[in-house]
């Protein structure tokens, strides 16, 4: 496939037994089933519902990991190990880029080639036709502050792809109080915002986003909803799993209708330390 998706996947020792979290390309990581050591291999099976619950065997050499899950054959490496970051710290931001600015969609790529776009200005505002490509910036960015305003549709579903990796959800969440982990401006299935800072349907809602390595401060229509928050993975849909190099910025237009008037990515040029 031209674009297989990135997987994601946890091992621990609990009570001598392995304990595994995996995540399947899209949506969440979820706890596997059968998980079992023997030598230099690992087998388990893919838990969740549905169909699609293929049986994962991997074989480790050094940080290395070879092998299938049902008939792909995968291949993987440690992430990262981040140092210390702080998305709080005084920064030395660079020349903003405007990603939208009302008037063309000459900054954006989509993801899937062979798609239409699926996306249009309307009143100076990028709006998508359900279901629309992903849009994927050309240009590709580090450490940044991301500025977005948007509206959603009742119901709607959108997502903001930070590196192209990390998602932050964008949802029409109005009041809920429900799966928090997959709320508005949650890290996708990774970490729940701290309060809902939500505004109705058709509303405007205006969001901050600062990502430093993988360390990400976030800020909804004036709330303060993730503090220098780590993330712990990549989420579903990543577009790779080089977590250390810069990537561009992902717009969801595959879900419901959505509207966004502003995007703007300010590089940090350097970092400082905290005042």
């Amino acid at each position: 496939a031209p674009n297989p998706g990135v997987y994601w996947l946890e091992v621990k020792d609990e009570g001598g037994k392995p304990a595994v979290v995996f995540l399947n390309r899209g949506g969440s990581p979820v706890p596997a089933e059968g998980a079992k050591i023997t030598g230099d291999e690992l087998t388990f099976m893919v838990g969740g519902t549905g169909q699609n619950r293929p049986t994962v065997t991997l074989r480790a050499a050094g940080n290395k990991l070879t092998g299938t899950v049902g008939q792909v054959k995968v291949a993987g490496e440690r992430p990262p190990a981040w140092g210390a970051c702080d998305a709080n710290a005084s920064h030395a931001f660079g020349k903003p880029v405007t990603l939208f600015d009302g008037k063309s969609l000459d900054a954006w790529d989509v993801q899937m080639k062979t798609r239409p776009i699926g996306w249009s200005i309307e009143d100076g505002v990028m709006t998508n036709e359900p279901k629309a490509n992903n849009l994927v910036s050309k240009e590709k960015f580090r450490d940044f502050r991301l500025d977005a305003e948007y509206k959603l549709s009742e119901k709607g579903n959108s997502g903001i792809y930070l590196r192209g990796r990390y998602e932050m959800q964008v949802l029409d969440d109005f009041g809920r109080t429900d799966d928090r982990v997959h709320g508005h401006m949650a890290i996708y299935a990774r970490k729940a915002p701290e309060v809902n800072a939500s505004k109705k349907a058709g509303e405007w809602q205006t969001a901050q986003i600062t990502l430093v390595g993988n360390c990400v401060t976030v800020t909804l229509n004036g709330q303060r909803l993730h503090n220098n928050a780590r993330i712990a993975g990549v989420t579903g849909g990543a577009l790779d799993a080089r977590e250390t190099e810069p990537g561009p910025v992902m717009i969801q237009g595959d879900h419901e209708k959505v509207w966004y008037r502003k995007v703007v990515v300010t590089p940090i040029a350097s970092k400082q330390s905290s005042r």
